[in-house]
């Protein structure tokens, strides 16, 4: 039996579905930890007496950095999810970068963005 080169259409269109779930659960992470560094819907110590605000503005610190690390990380997410439905457009999803061969279903449904079959991610390390 021939070794398949790509996925099929329905195989394709089951992985667009996966991807663009977890997209739409991406955006609004993003948006919740955007907000948060904002103070769109500011609950912190910005709204209490001048005597809280001293004692926790080194956490507030902390925890915007924090917050914008994380909305930085769901940015980069949101953006590898895009490029694997523009590969699903194309055809090319789930064809492993270094190998040319089929990435395994079960990866691509676990990491539906891999670019990298288990083998050539083992080689990089």
């Amino acid at each position: 039996m021939e070794e398949k080169t790509r996925y099929s259409d329905a195989e394709l269109q089951e992985f667009k579905e996966i991807i663009l779930k977890k997209l739409e659960k991406a955006r609004e992470d993003y948006e919740i930890l955007k907000s948060s560094i904002t103070h769109e819907e500011s609950n912190d110590t910005m709204d209490t007496s001048p005597t809280f605000k001293v004692l926790e503005e080194g956490a507030t610190t902390l925890s915007k950095e924090e917050a914008g690390r994380l909305a930085q990380r769901q940015l980069k997410f949101i953006q590898h999810l895009q490029a694997a439905l523009v590969r699903i457009e194309n055809k090319t999803y789930g064809i492993c970068r270094e190998t040319g061969k089929l990435i395994a279903k079960e990866r691509l449904r676990a990491v539906p963005h891999a670019t990298l079959s288990i083998d050539a991610k083992r080689a990089q390390k």
